[in-house]
């Protein structure tokens, strides 16, 4: 009986991946703003500046409102989140498709910012119950199963575009429509299968502690259960089951409680070194910890980097193909800024997955810190800007989005793990909001930066629309920032490694001081 409901819980939570996986495919397509903005921004009559307001409302949606979704993940539930998403992508959309097909005059940029505004919303909200799910479902594989979800999201730009390039082929009308319904019924059809297991009250599961940390960590869960928390421990229906199940108990719940992810056991808790550094912290509480500034400063730095190029890889290409070939028509072009959104969208989907698993084996099998992942995303960075600067070819313009894809890729792979490594999973969608507020005001500054740039070197057509015919020069003065915030990330990452290890020496000493006494 223990053994079918144990294999009952352990189906519904590989479903309840798959879910999260569903849902937040639907939730990254504001990364897909490139594909459709210079089209929009041409009918629309709107200069290149204009064109960042819409595209970085959509980013202040999507990372402001971090902590109230965050809020009602943690504080109510993951599908009431998911829904609010659900609602928010097709009000969002809608109106922004509307004003295509009205063309210039139809809607004021401020309206249409508001609806990206909104579209950025039901994007963070749908994703926060989906990882949420995930983290919780899979406490003792937390990097790999955030993995999944925050793969899809990274692919779901590419999703999207290739399928409008397939149903509606050069038509950005089309291509708005579809994210407009699309992506509310993906999250619609998805809900019903977001399901928490591991956490719903009432189970009746128990943990048996075999360890002294154990004991500690099942003190602690019977306290906070006592308090009155939501979130409890389960693994096992059976409050005495062998010994072996009763080990493999105790890990999954002081894993869930206080680790980062790894499975700990009694037989390597003296030398286990990468516990959360703070149980359960969240809420204003964050501004105390160095931690938190070391992770949301990282996190300013290299998202800024990131969401520049993302945002502005189809006036890249369109700058370039200008200069390069005047014979290039505006359907050629078109379909090189959705070849650059996919490579985009393709490599963070790579990285995504690549640093989610690979984080947790550098924890489990190297016994190294997740930090050097971020290091990789940032040197990776380094180079993209290295190559946006100094690449004129329009046809080599891949490996600037290509390495960009792939860095952001791997930087959002692992952060979600070392904020739970940092301040536990509890609050985790709480604290996950606060992180994404930096990526507002680091993506805002260098969009808006871009924009200014490429505006001072266009000029407006007769028609009322505006190009820059000046290749390279349009915009590589915008990236020689983003040149410098991609090096500070790179020290930002050792000073984060650093810390981590001197944090670990501070805890092995403590740990050997109780031993001994």
């Amino acid at each position: 009986m223990v053994a079918e409901q144990e294999q009952s819980h352990r189906k519904t939570r590989i479903v309840s991946v798959v879910a999260a996986t569903t849902i937040s495919l639907a939730c990254g397509t504001n990364y897909a703003y490139s594909a459709w903005a210079p089209q929009f921004a041409e009918k629309l009559q709107l200069s290149a500046t204009q064109s960042n307001i819409i595209g970085t409302a959509a980013n202040i949606g999507m990372y402001a409102s971090g902590i109230p979704m965050g809020m009602i993940t943690d504080r109510k539930s993951p599908r009431l989140a998911a829904l609010i998403g659900m609602v928010a992508l097709g009000i969002g959309y809608y109106p922004i498709h509307l004003a295509y097909d009205g063309g210039a005059g139809s809607m004021n940029v401020a309206l249409i910012a508001f609806f990206s505004f909104l579209s950025g919303v039901g994007s963070c909200a749908a994703f926060q119950g989906a990882l949420k799910t995930a983290t919780l479902n899979w406490p003792t594989h937390r990097g790999t199963a955030t993995a999944f979800p925050l793969a899809a999201f990274g692919l779901s730009a590419f999703f999207y575009t290739v399928i409008a390039g397939i149903a509606f082929p050069g038509n950005t009308s089309g291509l708005l429509l579809l994210l407009s319904f699309a992506t509310s019924g993906v999250v619609l059809v998805a809900l019903p299968f977001l399901v928490v297991v591991d956490h719903v009250a009432g189970t009746g599961y128990k943990t048996v502690p075999t360890s002294e940390r154990s004991r500690r960590d099942s003190n602690l869960l019977h306290r906070t259960r006592s308090n009155g928390s939501k979130y409890t421990s389960s693994s096992s229906a059976e409050p005495e089951p062998n010994s072996s199940q009763q080990d493999d108990d105790t890990d999954e719940s002081s894993s869930l409680m206080s680790g980062p992810g790894d499975v700990v056991d009694d037989t390597e808790d003296a030398k286990s070194t990468h516990h959360s550094h703070y149980l359960d912290v969240t809420g204003l509480a964050l501004l105390r910890h160095v931690e938190f500034w070391q992770l949301w400063i990282l996190m300013g730095l290299l998202t800024g980097v990131g969401l520049m190029t993302i945002n502005n890889i189809g006036h890249d290409v369109q700058a370039l193909w200008n200069h390069y070939d005047d014979s290039a028509d505006k359907d050629f072009v078109a379909h090189r800024q959705l070849v650059h959104v996919s490579v985009i969208s393709v490599c963070s989907f790579l990285g995504r997955l690549a640093s989610g698993v690979g984080s947790d084996l550098i924890v489990k099998k190297l016994q190294m810190s997740r930090f050097w992942c971020c290091a990789v995303s940032a040197c990776i960075f380094m180079l993209a800007q290295v190559c946006a600067i100094r690449i004129e070819n329009p046809n080599l313009l891949w490996a600037v989005s290509g390495l960009s894809g792939l860095a952001y890729g791997v930087l959002f792979g692992v952060f979600p793990a070392l904020v739970v490594d940092a301040f536990g999973p509890a609050g985790f969608a709480v604290n996950w909001g606060f992180m994404t507020l930096a990526p507002v005001v680091s993506g805002n500054i260098y969009n808006l930066f871009y924009g200014a740039v490429y505006d001072a070197h266009s000029e407006v057509q007769p028609g009322g629309e505006r190009s820059c015919n000046d290749g390279l020069s349009c915009y590589r003065t915008a990236y020689y920032v983003t040149f410098v915030s991609s090096v500070l990330g790179i020290l930002a990452c050792l000073w984060g490694i650093r810390h981590e290890h001197v944090l670990k020496k501070r805890l092995e000493g403590e740990h050997d001081g109780h031993r001994d006494a």
